[in-house]
């Protein structure tokens, strides 16, 4: 079994010979070997945190070691065959085994205590998974079955963030864009309504920004592009979060610019605003690449254009293009964003298998990749 930490920085590995090692994933080096299994180690992983390893074994118990220090911090027994998978739970409170024994085992994490005992399998269970929303529990099993298992809901957090919209126990871009698609909405109890003004805008914003977890990077390119948030939007944000602290609207904490969560938003934001502004306005590769019969082709922004893809056959005919519009400063990667090519010329013909290649216009800026159509 292997297991990647939360940040792939370090990977996890068990082994027949009873051991588990913890290698640095850049320069493929042993961090630490653990010990304390008396037989193969058949499952590993890491808790949501990454502070925390979990093994299973064929020794019957699955153990909890401390992923700083390597120290073992509790065994836990109580199956009566091989643990043949382990898996945290989304909060990281609850552990899931299966084992040789056919039964699924939920555990508590803190205290090392059997929550509950699964029966219903009748062969051993190789996998445990929880679904997303952490309700339902499934297990696969050698007996050729999936059984889903309907999980008693978590308690509730004692102390929730306000931020948190969407209460996935983490403030981030999905925050962020819950207020954008409510902006300027008005009226009482409004979720996203973080200072309680009555009004989504631009103070919300700030304040979920300012929210994001403490050393947090700034959002990856492709996260930004999965929230569908543009580089004018955020450009937009930042104008009208500087102009009321001018004009001395909004909230007093804002028009003074002294709270720290008021700093840090504006910093995410900037963050937020590189990550969609690129240096450079460039085409990309398409992919899949060779293809049938559809492509998508990517490219950047660097500042806005009006974009059109054009296609040529390997004999310089024109085929097809791709009028785009005037598009802003921003990065066209993901499927929902990159231009499309069902593989069929102006008239809605499919075109031959062959080479062709590509041109994106983008203002003054133009340059050309090849493809290929393999059928």
């Amino acid at each position: 079994s292997v297991a990647f930490s939360p940040d792939g920085k370090t990977l996890a590995s068990g082994s027949g010979d009873d051991t588990i090692r913890v290698w640095d994933t850049a320069t493929g080096d042993t961090l630490t070997t653990l010990t304390g299994h008396t037989d193969g180690v058949w499952s590993v992983v890491f808790s949501p945190d990454g502070k925390t390893l979990a093994s299973g074994s064929v020794d019957r118990t699955i153990r909890l070691w401390d992923t700083n220090t390597g120290e073992m911090l509790t065994t836990l027994t109580g199956h009566t065959g091989t643990v043949s998978s382990v898996v945290f739970s989304l909060d990281g409170t609850t552990l899931a085994s299966g084992s040789l024994d056919e039964t699924v085992r939920l555990w508590d994490v803190a205290t090392g205590d059997t929550l509950t005992t699964l029966t219903g399998h009748t062969d051993r269970v190789d996998s445990v998974v929880f679904s997303p929303d952490g309700k339902t529990l499934a297990s696969g099993s050698v007996d050729q079955t999936v059984l889903l298992w309907p999980l008693a809901p978590p308690a509730a957090t004692p102390m929730q963030i306000a931020a948190d919209l969407n209460g996935d126990g983490v403030v981030n871009i999905q925050d962020l864009t819950l207020v954008a698609a409510q902006f300027g909405q008005m009226g009482e109890d409004i979720p996203v309504d973080i200072n309680g003004d009555g009004v989504v805008n631009i103070q919300d914003l700030v304040l979920v920004a300012g929210a994001f977890g403490e050393g947090a990077a700034a959002p990856s390119a492709r996260a930004v592009s999965r929230a569908r948030l543009t580089a004018s939007d955020v450009e937009h944000w930042l104008i009208d979060a500087r102009e009321s602290i001018r004009s001395g609207s909004g909230d007093p904490e804002l028009q003074h610019g002294r709270d720290l969560s008021y700093l840090r938003g504006f910093a995410v934001l900037e963050q937020l605003l590189a990550s969609l502004r690129p240096e450079a306005t460039a085409l990309l590769a398409n992919y899949p690449n060779p293809f049938n019969p559809e492509t998508w082709i990517p490219y950047q922004l660097a500042k806005p254009a009006e974009v059109e893809v054009s296609i040529h056959s390997a004999d310089g005919k024109l085929v097809r293009t791709l009028a785009l519009g005037q598009l802003p400063a921003g990065v066209y990667q993901g499927k929902e964003r990159a231009a499309y090519w069902d593989g069929r010329n102006a008239q809605g013909e499919t075109v031959a298998s062959g080479v062709y290649f590509y041109t994106l216009q983008a203002g003054e800026f133009s340059a050309t990749r090849k493809m290929v159509i393999r059928k």
